[in-house]
């Protein structure tokens, strides 16, 4: 291949996003979330998915000596309402300041997958001209599994429209994260699987949270559709007793690696405070 300015730029590495932690983002290869792709974020209710989501929004409008992308982002939700009391204090911790976080965040509610495509129909406009003060690096869609669960059945023609609509918007969101060099990150939901069940997806094995074997919603056509998988299980372990008696349990969580191209296979321990999403201690395997 002859080598050309454009050429040259491709083979650049991507630009991450910091997550707001060194831990979690030493399991990410040091950096965070890389931009000119998908990653995807699986995991139960409960597990953090939207903590790491908000987490992201803010840090992205860290300048770039502090990890962030200088940008703002679009947040795009399908479920519950925008946790704005949340946001605003992690904003207070991340970004250590007391103006309005959603001065660089756009928020738009998402109603079904034809919504989300309209919208992506609609988006080099909205990336050319941002109505907020920074250029938008950072796509974050909580949850794609809501859109595509409640309107489709199961006949092998709805099943082939909703492939055809996975292809199709993931085709739209990867152009255009190479092409305005933006972070996509999605979230996604799980399913529980019987032991029968399953088709083994990148470096991790099996997937385990709560004491159930669970796989990603949205099947194979849809893996196929992300560049990188994050799974985020959790236990929970009985570490006494109450006075009264009563079992005093404790929970554990863990982000692992599915797959990811430029990733070897790790996981990491990690809790929920009140000043966000934190590693506790990291193992990374093949390296």
């Amino acid at each position: 291949m002859t080598l050309t300015p454009e050429n040259l730029i491709g083979h650049l590495p991507a630009q991450k996003c910091t997550l707001g932690c060194p831990i979690l983002d030493g399991l990410l290869g040091g950096g965070g979330i890389p931009c000119n792709s998908i990653t995807e974020i699986v995991g139960e209710s409960g597990c953090g998915k939207t903590q790491l989501c908000l987490q992201l929004l803010l840090s992205a409008q860290l300048p770039h000596s502090l990890g962030g992308l200088s940008a703002s982002s679009l947040y795009l939700h399908s479920e519950l309402p925008f946790p704005l009391r949340r946001l605003h204090h992690l904003s207070t911790t991340i970004l250590n300041h007391n103006n309005n976080p959603l001065d660089n965040i756009l928020v738009r509610p998402l109603h079904s997958a034809d919504d989300l495509l309209s919208l992506l129909l609609r988006l080099d406009s909205l990336l050319l001209l941002s109505p907020s003060p920074l250029p938008i690096k950072l796509i974050v869609i909580d949850s794609i599994a809501v859109l595509f669960r409640s309107e489709f059945d199961n006949s092998p023609a709805e099943l082939r429209r909703r492939s055809n609509l996975f292809f199709r918007i993931a085709g739209m969101l990867k152009m255009q994260a190479r092409r305005f060099g933006l972070a996509v990150v999605v979230t996604n939901q799980v399913v529980d699987l019987v032991e029968s069940e399953g088709v083994r997806v990148g470096d991790l094995g099996e997937m385990w949270s709560s004491g159930r074997r669970v796989g990603a919603a949205l099947g194979m056509a849809w893996a196929s559709c992300v560049n990188s998988r994050l799974f985020l299980s959790r236990s929970d372990e009985v570490v006494g007793r109450e006075g009264d008696g009563e079992l005093r349990v404790r929970t554990r969580r863990r982000i692992h690696v599915v797959f990811a191209p430029h990733l070897p296979e790790g996981s990491c321990e990690y809790q929920i405070l009140r000043e966000g999403v934190f590693g506790v201690r990291l193992c990374v395997l093949g390296t």
